[in-house]
């Protein structure tokens, strides 16, 4: 394992000549995401098809083909689901309102919202009953920040830009607290933060960031490495708010990076007068796609393959009640199998 502040000594003291892969390391699936796609999984295992899911489980696009192939249903909005049946939220979480209408129409509800998703609405909550205006820093037409925002609508503004920093308004200067996006990047959490400050000195924020792990791990990753590459590819959706964030982490550090949702998807012209590529996964790409990667940039010459572990990762989240105690009653109970790492 490769501390990071050694990573790059290490990193140029064993490439070996000619073209190499460095494959990133943390990198891929979160524990969020393992647990919103277990929960799918073991939903469709337990009770049937078909499931019924709010929006994309996760952002990515062969995890989702992957699961309606199953049996899952995908739908954009609780309408769509038939009165009494099962419906799982995604892991980016739903407002209140969207909770509401599920008991309305009597559906039964597994939630796979991210516990640290989760964790943020919290924060909203307990920042809104205490007569706080809230600043909300996150991209507004993400689903992640609409359910946030949907559990203190009165109270909380969005802003993705510093320009919208400078021309907010609320009630009462000093009585102003922040939440953020869990999938923004470090430094532009920061940046806005520090504009936030600026413009509202008395402004509180969640004791602890309200930027993932994961988010921060692979991010971490791809600065520890990305000075060592000719050029960074990302696998990852193109609505995946982390994935999209580790091309701008790669390119704000002058290294070319691009976003790929599978091998098909690099351009011949990318790698031309490149010796060394880096390779990372946004926090919901599995890694059959990043190995296909790897396999595609080893078929044009690039036989080395170094894997630069950063930092290591062993978080893991609990399977929401529901889930648990249907396992439990189902027939072969004792047998079945507990959901993957």
């Amino acid at each position: 394992m490769l501390e990071p502040a050694h990573a790059a000594a290490e990193l140029s003291g064993n490439a070996v000549s000619g073209k190499n892969v460095l494959l990133l390391k943390p990198r891929g699936f979160c524990a969020g995401v393992v647990r919103a796609v277990d929960i799918v999984k073991i939903a469709l295992d337990t009770f049937g098809a078909p499931i019924y899911v709010r929006k994309e489980i996760v952002h990515n696009s062969y995890v989702v083909d992957d699961l309606r192939q199953k049996g899952a249903i995908f739908v954009n909005e609780l309408d769509e689901v038939p009165e009494g049946k099962r419906v799982i939220y995604s892991a980016h979480g739903v407002s209140p309102a969207v909770r509401d209408r599920a008991k309305e129409r009597g559906l039964k509800v597994v939630d796979a919202t991210c516990p640290l998703v989760t964790k943020v609405h919290v924060e909203a909550i307990k920042f809104a009953k205490q007569g706080y205006s809230l600043v909300l820093v996150g991209h507004r037409d993400h689903e992640e920040v609409e359910g946030t925002q949907g559990e203190a609508p009165d109270v909380t503004q969005v802003v993705s830009t510093v320009e919208e920093v400078e021309q907010l308004v609320v009630p009462d200067p000093d009585k102003v607290a922040y939440l953020t996006q869990t999938t923004l990047s470090l430094d532009e959490a920061k940046y806005m933060i520090d504009a936030l400050k600026r413009k509202f000195p008395n402004i509180v924020g969640p004791h602890a960031q309200d930027i993932c792990y994961a988010t921060e791990n692979r991010q971490t990753a791809v600065k520890n490495v990305a000075h060592n590459a000719d050029v960074v590819l990302v696998v990852g959706s193109r609505n995946s708010s982390n994935s999209n964030r580790l091309v701008e982490v790669s390119m704000n550090l002058g290294t070319k990076s691009y976003l790929i949702d599978k091998a098909e998807d690099i351009q011949p012209e990318w790698l031309e007068d490149t010796s060394s590529v880096a390779v990372t996964a946004g926090a919901s790409a599995p890694e059959v796609l990043v190995q296909e990667v790897v396999a595609y940039l080893q078929e044009r010459g690039y036989g080395s393959v170094n894997e630069v572990e950063v930092m290591p990762e062993n978080v893991r989240f609990g399977l929401p009640p529901e889930i648990v105690q249907a396992i439990a009653s189902a027939p072969g109970a004792q047998t079945r199998p507990s959901a993957s790492a």
